[in-house]
């Protein structure tokens, strides 16, 4: 196994230094494996059912009625108590540990929906009587995912387009400067709401469509990089010995703008997920029935007599976007050659 050079040792002990973004890392690290496997926690479907010496997944595959002895072709409604009864006459079933998917509607609620937290409804339900702490593990999963991929890519873009300014300058600089000018001065939410009076806003094509913007951010940072670093000697030196721009952009230059990047990419995470919250508050970001923070921070506000709903949003959204500037508090710190912990 390959030991870390000393820089990089370096900057793992001054990023364990900050605790508070070091426990931040592994407290989000945490929730978002447990939203990765929601399907496992939160699902209406059984994880696995023994019926008649034979063994079932039906989170993995489509079980009709009459596979367990029932009546009808359609797949298997295994809350139903008739269903229920023809599993146990013959086996058993083992069911999540909150039996109800995001899109569960709960029809033996003991109070008008949407119901107080209960035994049963840990978070409450909400006015469509869905179970809010399911759709809460499922929005969490959709929220950071739509983050990370937005983020992924805006990056890409961002650096792909700075470098190549910052490396050519001269005429490439100032039509790329002229153009995001013009570019960054089309607001972002007039052009969704057209799209959204032609087509469904879906995961997507709001992912493609805040990506026609966001990755502006990253030029900035990347072209300041490239233009303070190819006036440096060995720069000079590369050019002159026949290397290939591309080769000296990509192996010798790049690296100098990455530290910048990596400590952009926490604060970069949390605007995607605040964008895609505030989208779906608005009603232009996922399709209605969607597991969605900013859907429910919209029940919340409709609400006002079921506290729980926007309580729940808000606390929740609270501490994804806190550990995410915990963390990138924490990797500013790793990166900074003038920060050593002891």
């Amino acid at each position: 196994m390959n030991k870390l050079s000393k820089l990089n040792q370096r900057r793992l002990n001054n990023f364990k230094s900050n605790k508070r973004g070091y426990y931040s890392f592994w407290i989000f690290a945490f929730l978002f494996i447990m939203s990765i496997f929601a399907d496992f926690i939160a699902n209406e479907k059984p994880l696995v059912v023994r019926y008649d010496s034979n063994f079932y997944y039906p989170i993995f595959s489509f079980y009709s009625e009459t596979t367990f002895g029932g009546d009808f072709e359609t797949e298997a409604d295994y809350k139903d108590p008739y269903v229920k009864n023809l599993i146990e006459d013959k086996g058993w079933m083992v069911m999540p540990l909150i039996p109800y998917s995001y899109n569960t509607i709960i029809r033996d609620l003991a109070a008008p929906a949407p119901s107080p937290p209960s035994n049963k409804n840990w978070l409450g339900t909400d006015d469509q009587a869905r179970d809010v702490l399911s759709r809460l593990i499922y929005g969490f999963r959709i929220s950071v995912l739509f983050g990370f991929t937005l983020t992924f890519f805006s990056m890409i873009i961002g650096v792909s387009a700075g470098s190549i300014q910052g490396y050519f300058g001269g005429k490439t600089d100032l039509f790329f400067q002229r153009f995001m000018e013009v570019w960054s001065a089309i607001p972002t939410l007039y052009v969704l709401i057209i799209l959204a009076s032609v087509i469904q806003p879906n995961f997507w094509w709001l992912l493609i469509i805040l990506l026609l913007f966001s990755w502006m951010g990253y030029v900035g940072v990347v072209r300041a990089e490239f233009l303070r670093a190819r006036n440096f000697d060995y720069i000079r030196a590369a050019k002159a010995l026949g290397v290939s721009n591309t080769r000296i952009m990509i192996r010798h230059m790049l690296p100098n703008a990455t530290i910048a990047t990596v400590t952009f990419l926490p604060f970069s995470l949390s605007a995607s997920v605040t964008a895609l919250s505030g989208l779906d508050f608005l009603g232009f970001g996922l399709p209605p029935g969607s597991a969605s923070l900013g859907e429910m921070v919209n029940q919340g506000r409709n609400n006002l007599q079921a506290p729980w709903l926007g309580i729940t949003s808000f606390l929740t959204l609270g501490l994804m976007l806190g550990l995410l500037v915990f963390v990138g508090e924490a990797i500013r710190d790793s990166l900074d050659p003038r920060k050593t912990f002891n």
